[in-house]
C-alpha cells in the first residue's frame, strides 16, 4: 500500500494536431505514434488518464491507434468564424486546470505540445505542486517550453521512434542550401545510412554534439553543489532529480547509455564521482573523490603560481592556461567547482595560495604564501 502512496500517478493531455502536424513536417512525413509516449511514461509511474484533443475528421485515420492504446478522443469540431487550434487549446487547458483542482490523486501532468501557449498551463499546474512533463517533437517545440517543465520528452528521441532517414536529410540539406541534393544524397547514403543522419540532427537543433567529458563536468559540479546546499549524502535520484531541474531535457540516452545508473558507474571507473551504498537498493550514494585530487590540484597551482611569480605576483586572467601547460586535463569543474575563480579561492582557503583583489590591476593577485 505504501509502494503505491508513492507511485506517481499521470495523467496525459495531448494536443494532437501540433503534435500530428509536428511528425509529418519535420520527421519525413511519418506518422504520429502514441505508444512510444505512453512506454516512457510507464517507466515514471502509473498512467490513470489518456486524452488527445482534436479535430477528429482532419484525423480519421489516427482514431484506431490512439483508440487500440486507450486514449480518450475529445472532439473540437471546426466552426465558421472560430479557429480550431484556438478552441482545442483552450479546452485541453481548462480540463487539465479542471482535473488538477479535483483529483488529488493525480500527481504528474504530461502536456504533449510544442505550443509555447501551453507556457502558463504548465506555470500553473507547477504552483499547485504538481509535476510537469513536457512531450514534443524537437523542430516544431518552442523554446519557452522546455524550461518551464520539469522534464521534457522530445518525440523523436523516444525508443521506438524510428524516423525516416532520407527525407528528413534531403530537408536539412536543403536548409543548408546545399547545391543540388537531389543527385548528390542517393550516392552519399548508401555507404552509410545511420551515422549521417545522426550527426545531421544534432547540427539542425543547433546542439553541440553530446559529449562524456562535458557530461562528467555537468555531473561533478551537480554533485559539489548538492553537498553544499544539503551537507548530506547525495543519492543517485536525487541527483537525477537535481540534472532534469538544470536542463528538463536531459537524457542519459543521448550520451549512448541505457540507464542512469549505467552512466553513473562509467564515471566511477573514470574517478569523476565515488559510489557507495545508498538507503534503498538500486539507489546509490553519490559523491566526488576525496580530497586526494583537490589536495593535487592546489599543489600543481602552488607550483606554477611559484614558478610565475619570481617577477612578482601572478595576475589570475591567463593562469588557467598556464596550468594546462603543465596538466593538459585540468579542469576545476571536475572537482566541483563552477569557476577558476571559485577553485583559487578554495585553494587559498586551504593555505596553498594567497589571493587578494587588485584595484589598480582590476584583477586578482595570486602569491605563495612565506613559509616559516
Amino acid at each position: 500500500m505504501d509502494h503505491e502512496d508513492r507511485e506517481e500517478r499521470i495523467a496525459l493531455f495531448l494536443d494532437y494536431e501540433n503534435l500530428a502536424l509536428g511528425a509529418r513536417d519535420h520527421l519525413g512525413g511519418m506518422t504520429f505514434d502514441v505508444r512510444p509516449v505512453a512506454d516512457a511514461l510507464a517507466e515514471r509511474g502509473r498512467g490513470v488518464v489518456r486524452r488527445a484533443y482534436a479535430d477528429w475528421s482532419y484525423f480519421d485515420t489516427d482514431r484506431r491507434m490512439l483508440t487500440r492504446s486507450h486514449v480518450e478522443l475529445i472532439d473540437i469540431p471546426q466552426r465558421m468564424g472560430t479557429s480550431r487550434k484556438n478552441a482545442a487549446d483552450i479546452k485541453m487547458a481548462v480540463d487539465a486546470l479542471e482535473m488538477a483542482f479535483e483529483r488529488d490523486y493525480v500527481t504528474t501532468f504530461v502536456i504533449g505540445t510544442g505550443d509555447s501557449d501551453f507556457t502558463p498551463l504548465v506555470h500553473k499546474l507547477r504552483e499547485l505542486n504538481k509535476r510537469v512533463i513536457g512531450v514534443g517533437v524537437e523542430a516544431s517545440t518552442s523554446k519557452l517550453l522546455p524550461p518551464a517543465c520539469d522534464e521534457f520528452l522530445y518525440y523523436d528521441r523516444l525508443e521506438g521512434v524510428e524516423v525516416p532517414a532520407a527525407p528528413a536529410r534531403r530537408t536539412r540539406a536543403a536548409r543548408r542550401g546545399a547545391p543540388a541534393p537531389a543527385e548528390t544524397a542517393p550516392a552519399e547514403a548508401a555507404p552509410q545510412p545511420s551515422p549521417e543522419p545522426e550527426a545531421e540532427v544534432e547540427e539542425a537543433a543547433g546542439r553541440p554534439p553530446d559529449d562524456v567529458d562535458t557530461l562528467a563536468v555537468l555531473v561533478a559540479q551537480t554533485v559539489a553543489g548538492l553537498q553544499r546546499s544539503s551537507g548530506g549524502a547525495v543519492t543517485a535520484s536525487t541527483l537525477k532529480r537535481t540534472l532534469l531541474r538544470k536542463d528538463p531535457t536531459f537524457s542519459e540516452a543521448d550520451y549512448g547509455f541505457r540507464a542512469f545508473g549505467e552512466l553513473l558507474h562509467h564515471l566511477s571507473e573514470r574517478n569523476v564521482i565515488e559510489l557507495g551504498e545508498g538507503p534503498a537498493k538500486g539507489d546509490p550514494e553519490v559523491s566526488l573523490p576525496e580530497h586526494g585530487d583537490r589536495e593535487a590540484a592546489f599543489g600543481l597551482l602552488r607550483t606554477v603560481v611559484a614558478d610565475l611569480s619570481a617577477s612578482g605576483p601572478v595576475p589570475l586572467s591567463g593562469l588557467k592556461t598556464q596550468l594546462r601547460r603543465v596538466r593538459p586535463d585540468f579542469s576545476e569543474k571536475k572537482l566541483g567547482y563552477r569557476t577558476f575563480l571559485q577553485f583559487c579561492k578554495a585553494a587559498a582557503t586551504s593555505g596553498a595560495i594567497h589571493l587578494a583583489w587588485d584595484a589598480e590591476d582590476e584583477d586578482y593577485l595570486l602569491t605563495v604564501p612565506a613559509t616559516d
